[in-house]
């Protein structure tokens, strides 16, 4: 099954249930007004997360604050059902970072290959899995590349990343 579709479909696709979720993301990140709704759309024949502001007015950018709103809007425009999920965008005027590692989480065991299980314990941040439950999400204090090498992406600036609240 598609990863997309899996998180669209499985046990944790209920608006509700997403919103519950997010009560684990960190007081701090939910205060930065950084947010944005995304949802799946095909592109060049691949599903892809395309970031909208959170209320309307159209695509949000990773580059443009004028998109991005609070945590608390994002949230009311997720629960109005148009939207599959939030994403947090990285800017240089927080202190934040973040590093996605693709391919390395058994969906239905949560086991972590073992590379990827000694980033997650070498970085110690906020740590969750994707919405396809594959890969995982760190945000850390600090500053990253932005680059991409195999199946790892660091980003601190120009980027959002999905966010699910399921804490690992």
């Amino acid at each position: 099954m598609h990863a997309s579709t899996e998180y669209r479909t499985n046990s944790l696709s209920t608006t509700r249930q997403k919103l519950d979720y997010l009560d684990n993301v960190p007081e701090e990140l939910r205060r930065r007004p950084q947010w944005v709704v995304w949802k799946y759309e095909e592109r060049g024949g691949k599903s892809t997360k395309v970031p909208y502001i959170a209320g309307g007015g159209g695509k949000a950018s990773s580059t443009d604050s004028g998109t991005w709103r609070s945590f608390g809007e994002a949230v009311q425009a997720l629960k109005a059902g148009r939207y599959d999920g939030l994403g947090f965008v990285f800017s240089s005027g927080d202190p934040f970072a973040g590093v996605d590692l693709d391919s390395c989480r058994n969906p239905e065991t949560g086991e972590l290959e073992e590379w990827a299980a000694k980033i997650v314990r070498d970085l110690d941040g906020y740590t969750e899995a994707s919405p396809s439950g594959t890969g995982v999400h760190i945000i850390i204090r600090g500053k990253a590349p932005n680059k991409k090498r195999g199946k790892v992406e660091a980003y601190s600036s120009g980027r959002y990343f999905t966010v699910t609240g399921r804490v690992l």
